[in-house]
């Protein structure tokens, strides 16, 4: 019988959700490293090159970390059937599609449909882990979402949302969905043996899909002459903002569930801004607004 996070049995103590709160925001700083180094890798990789190179560097790593962690006994024992449909659909396929946002539209853009991603995680949670949309919780919710589209800074008279932005929303619900399986259907791992199982699963499927593609000719597969830029990047976006990155989200995932933790993604856009401000861009006091009022939309969305 599958495994349900029922909110109301929920007995974390305060320092424990702080924890929680902060492995959350981490994890998203260290994701929104995605965005500005594909959209670099993308002016001459194929946009399906790029996953597949940065999934098997993430794979690695976490096998490595846990092989270390916890021994090979665990190794074998895990559910790697689980990890396989999991980790292919919530993370392959939805790390495709946002990708994919960042090819068709830009880095801004793509953590736009990223940000909605906390009305997937809590229509998840009122459909099967028994969620109460108390007063306080919604009340947060609406800010966060609030913060969310604000720290993009998309001046929306202006924005254009078309077929990329479609698929980034989907890519972005299917990942708010594998994040939710990857606790309830593992969850006599650990969440670094979660993650690692998980990311095997999107690690075939991407290889799996680019395969497909090449063999029939489709575009996305160029592999330029790799240069040290490039192996920097893949390791950024693999190693940072993926492994490293989603092992933290798992963590917290299976700390606070999906609902309030991805509340936090929608810090996303900022951290993106914070990134680019480093590389020469500029700061932005609409992303920064909307950073204060996702900041406060998270802690009162967690009042009891």
């Amino acid at each position: 019988m599958m495994s349900k996070i029922r909110f109301e049995k929920q007995s974390l103590a305060r320092t424990d959700v702080v924890r929680a709160n902060l492995i959350c925001l981490i994890a998203v700083a260290l994701f929104a490293f995605t965005f500005p180094a594909s959209d670099i890798l993308l002016n001459d990789w194929g946009i399906l090159s790029v996953i597949v190179f940065r999934n098997i560097s993430a794979f690695v790593l976490l096998l490595i970390m846990w092989v270390i962690s916890e021994g090979y006994s665990q190794i074998k024992s895990a559910d790697w059937l689980h990890g396989l449909w999991v980790g292919g659909i919530g993370f392959g396929i939805g790390s495709i599609l946002m990708i994919t946002t960042i090819y068709l539209t830009t880095p801004v853009v793509a953590a736009l449909t990223t940000a909605t991603m906390p009305l997937a995680g809590v229509v998840l949670e009122v459909m099967f882990d028994g969620r109460k949309l108390r007063r306080w919780f919604l009340i947060g919710f609406v800010l966060v979402l609030i913060g969310g589209f604000l720290a993009t800074g998309v001046n929306f008279s202006e924005a254009q949302f078309g077929f990329g932005a479609l698929l980034g929303l989907i890519g972005a619900a299917l990942y708010a969905w594998g994040s939710r399986a990857t606790v309830v259907y593992l969850p006599k791992l650990t969440s670094l043996g979660q993650t690692t199982v998980t990311s095997f699963g999107m690690t075939i499927f991407g290889i799996f899909f680019y395969l497909g593609a090449l063999g029939f000719g489709l575009p996305g597969t160029v592999i330029p002459e790799v240069t040290n830029n490039h192996i920097v990047l893949i390791l950024i976006t693999g190693w940072v903002s993926l492994s490293i990155s989603q092992f933290l989200w798992i963590k917290g995932v299976g700390k606070l569930g999906i609902g309030i933790a991805s509340f936090h993604l929608n810090g996303a856009p900022f951290f993106v801004m914070l990134i680019l401000l480093l590389l020469g861009g500029s700061w932005d006091w609409q992303q920064a607004l909307g950073a204060i009022i996702l900041v406060l939309g998270v802690i009162i969305s967690q009042k009891t």
